[in-house]
């Protein structure tokens, strides 16, 4: 068990340490920020939707920005890598999984990155700073696109 939570240590550190699509998004359509008041943490999150049949599909691209703890910016890093190509629908799916393993601690059995964050329902406190970018993705989601750049936040 010792050597899983290394794993899962060494996972949310690589993505705080270098965090995958961490920057504006010039051509998003779609941008929404969530705040931490607790801890400090503040996120936004930046969507570009792939259109079919004149209806938006999937997630083609998504950026986040923002401060935080290690929790947080791991996490929203994390959630770009696992959100990008999904339709609203697969990525409120996520979420609810991601939510559930943070709550719970009951990481699925084969392995996923999202797994890493199982120890966090150890602090309670800590739930929001983890949940926080994936709110922010899903308010983003709820939004009508606008041209790029005119909801950049």
């Amino acid at each position: 068990m010792s050597e899983l939570n290394d794993l899962y240590q060494s996972v949310i550190l690589d993505h705080n340490k270098r965090p995958r699509n961490r920057r504006k998004l010039p051509t998003a359509t779609r941008v929404a920020t969530g705040d931490n008041p607790t801890c400090g943490d503040q996120c936004t999150v930046y969507l570009r939707m792939e259109h079919a049949n004149g209806a938006p599909d999937r997630i083609a691209e998504i950026t986040f920005d923002g401060s935080g703890c290690a929790i947080s910016q791991a996490s929203a890093s994390l959630m770009t890598t696992q959100l990008k190509g999904k339709t609203p629908e697969e990525a409120a799916t996520t979420f609810s999984e991601f939510a559930e393993i943070v709550k719970t601690g009951k990481a699925p059995e084969d392995f996923t990155e999202l797994a890493a964050f199982a120890g966090v329902h150890a602090f309670p406190a800590r739930i929001k700073c983890a949940t926080l970018a994936w709110h922010a993705a899903l308010e983003a989601l709820k939004q009508p696109d606008q041209s790029p750049g005119e909801s950049a936040a």
